[in-house]
């Protein structure tokens, strides 16, 4: 069965965020992942983990100012000390509770820009060997242009090619099975093709990004495969719940009663 962890950004938020580790703990989660946990200090999620006895898998670095329209800073020419501040932030976060992985977002600009594949391929070259002195995976993530128009990692060819190209060993693909069927389909193949490559997982339903088994996808069938395939790594649990967050956890049931 695969390991699943809840995404505290998306799930729980009946909840401030402080209450939502141990919330996920008790409704079996192991681990967690947090896109943003800046309101918290760091020794304050490294504790609130601790307390509620799970594990914080992933993190994703500051993406500059959201409410401006900002989501990432690597691929925006001019911006090079604020995206090497927001590295050095999340990896004080990282370390402080013990996080390996951490989520990069490139921004929003023209994907073959010559100034955005420069000020990309500098940027996250410098942050793949600042992650990697520490010891944490850089993970790079394509986007459909529904949820993030004009992101500049916006299909899946490119985004190895720029992996490939980047040539370190810590640099993974985070391939979210929602993001994969909007951009392309072929979702089976593509995690069989991609797994050496692939550092996490997320799972959301298509097309309204609700509980997994409510859209259009075999979503059961994708899980089963991906454990089959020896995939060891989590699945971040990245929706949205129609109603409250329990009362949709009944495919986690589901899960288990397939898989035993």
């Amino acid at each position: 069965m695969p390991r699943f962890a809840a995404n505290l950004t998306m799930l729980f938020t009946e909840r401030p965020l402080a209450e939502r580790f141990a919330a996920a703990r008790a409704a079996g989660f192991a681990a967690v992942e947090v896109l943003f946990p800046y309101e918290l200090p760091p020794e304050a999620l490294a504790d609130l983990a601790a307390d509620a006895d799970v594990t914080v898998v992933l993190i994703n670095a500051p993406p500059g100012d959201w409410t401006a329209g900002e989501r990432g800073l690597a691929a925006l020419a001019g911006r090079r000390a604020a995206f090497r501040a927001s590295i050095d932030r999340a990896l004080a976060y990282a370390r402080a509770a013990s996080v390996p992985r951490l989520h990069v977002m490139s921004g929003v600009a023209p994907p073959g820009a010559p100034e955005a594949e420069h000020a990309w391929s500098e940027a996250m070259a410098w942050a793949a060997d600042r992650l990697g002195e520490a010891g944490l995976d850089l993970l790079l993530e394509p986007l459909n242009s529904r949820d993030m128009p004009g992101y500049f990692l916006d299909e899946f060819d490119r985004t190895m090619e720029r992996i490939e190209r980047l040539g370190r060993p810590n640099v993974r693909l985070q391939f979210d099975i929602y993001h994969r069927q909007i951009l392309r389909g072929d979702v089976l193949t593509g995690l069989h093709a991609l797994l050496p490559w692939i550092g996490h997982v997320q799972i959301a339903s298509v097309p309204a990004r609700t509980e997994p088994g409510t859209g259009e996808l075999d979503d059961f069938r994708i899980l089963a495969a991906l454990d089959q395939a020896g995939y060891s790594g989590y699945v971040g649990c990245e929706y949205r719940p129609r109603t409250r967050t329990e009362a949709g956890l009944g495919w986690l049931a589901q899960v288990a009663r397939q898989e035993g």
